[in-house]
């Protein structure tokens, strides 16, 4: 299904398009092109409004999540000290599986027609219009089909009281980065912390983009060895 020479057609529905790229999808999808204006996915309006997201639906419909679970675990007898450790260590698990899936499902390498278009809905379209601001945070229908398995997940690791916590915890870490993401693109920050954490991200879209996975902080690049080289440390090489 892969057609030689093929163009995108950037004023048509890209979806299906994108896949008969092959080869040259992965250059293609890593020249990115600064709009606010996102492209068109799909002819059909049900499934075009599906891909998009305004930012604050994500704290509004989650954040309620959030408390539910962890109220869960204090009904059940734990202190605060103990639910905060469990909601903490939550929030440390999903960096972690932030980074992970960044570096290693969104940056994955296609090259078959269905490999493509799969790789574009996922992460591609990002990196393809990366100020796109209504496919910036993840859809809450994936949202909550991917809630399922985490939570059954977090009960085989953990006791029936702690494992609500815990999960409550995880899922403030993914409201906590998807807000995050969408601040980094479309946030003006005054003070330094933030304005580090926003050229750090934006340097992952426009200048190296298989390093810097994190996006809440750099933790993981740290300690896997994927932090991108600073243009004065390359300079001084």
């Amino acid at each position: 299904m892969v057609a030689q020479d093929f163009k995108v057609d950037l004023n048509k529905a890209l979806v299906f398009q994108v896949g008969h790229l092959g080869e040259e999808y992965q250059e293609w999808v890593h020249q990115p092109i600064v709009s606010q204006e996102g492209p068109r996915f799909f002819e059909n309006e049900f499934w075009e409004f599906l891909t998009r997201t305004v930012w604050w639906a994500v704290p509004t419909i989650w954040l309620p999540v959030v408390c539910y679970f962890i109220s869960k675990s204090v009904r059940m007898g734990h202190t605060f000290p103990e639910i905060a450790l469990m909601v903490l260590f939550g929030i440390l698990v999903w960096t972690l599986l932030e980074y992970a899936l960044h570096r290693f499902l969104f940056h994955i390498e296609t090259k078959s027609y269905w490999g493509n278009t799969a790789h574009y809905l996922l992460h591609g379209c990002h990196h393809k219009h990366p100020m796109d601001g209504l496919r910036l945070v993840f859809p809450p229908t994936a949202t909550a089909i991917l809630c399922f398995p985490f939570y059954n997940m977090v009960k085989l690791m953990a006791s029936p009281s702690v494992a609500p916590a815990m999960f409550g915890g995880g899922l403030l870490g993914y409201v906590m980065y998807d807000v995050t993401h969408y601040y980094l693109h479309h946030g003006q920050p005054s003070s330094e912390v933030p304005k580090k954490l926003k050229r750090y991200h934006l340097n992952h879209h426009f200048r190296i983009q298989d390093k810097g996975f994190g996006i809440t902080s750099s933790l993981w690049d740290r300690v896997f060895g994927t932090l991108p080289q600073t243009k004065a440390a390359k300079k001084s090489r």
